[in-house]
């Protein structure tokens, strides 16, 4: 005779523990929780990813498991994936819930219209350094200017500068590292 496995053993054990459970029975109900209290605690914190609201999931979990074993049915699977499957949506829940939250803060947050104090330093930043660029680009050759403009602003190769401006590839490589350091330079005085 081949004695069970642990794990189906285990499970036996979890499944009886949850049919006394449906019951009333308190004390199969502790017995169940240190059983299989890893299983569904893991199975919040995969989920959750912060094990402060996992636990607090968890707990969730275990009130449901008590009032809902009336409705484990063993035929349909373990006590343990029974557990396991009540974590496993409460996580999500929970995941669908906050989500929502932040949602709704965020629409509040745009509905208000007023800007954040970082939103209009970034826009008056971003003007100045545009205005910075402006400058910096008209201080390049012109040769150097075109080659640049191409390439950034016409989002081209430099494969593509070289035939739109007739010239080598080594040529308009050179126009633009040479013009890019001038750029740096420049823009590094502003500061």
């Amino acid at each position: 005779m081949v004695a069970p496995s642990r794990e189906t053993a285990g499970s036996r054990s979890a499944d009886a523990l949850l049919l006394a459970c449906a019951d009333g029975d308190e004390a199969a109900f502790a017995r169940l929780y240190d059983e299989i209290g890893r299983s569904v605690l893991g199975t919040c914190l995969g989920v959750l990813r912060d094990p402060d609201h996992a636990a607090e999931v968890a707990q969730e979990v275990w009130l449901e498991v008590w009032r809902t074993a009336t409705r484990f049915d063993p035929s349909l699977g373990s006590a343990r994936t029974f557990a396991v499957t009540l974590a496993h949506r409460r996580a999500v829940d929970r995941v669908r819930s906050v989500q929502a939250q932040r949602d709704r803060d965020q629409r509040v947050l745009d509905a208000s219209g007023e800007p954040e104090y970082d939103v209009v330093a970034e826009e008056v930043e971003a003007g100045l350094e545009t205005e910075g660029v402006r400058r910096c680009l008209e201080a390049l050759t012109p040769r150097q200017r075109g080659a640049v403009v191409l390439a950034y602003y016409g989002g081209r190769s430099y494969r593509e500068v070289a035939e739109e401006l007739a010239v080598p590839l080594p040529t308009v490589k050179t126009r633009i590292r040479d013009g890019l350091l001038r750029l740096r330079d420049c823009l590094e005085v502003d500061r």
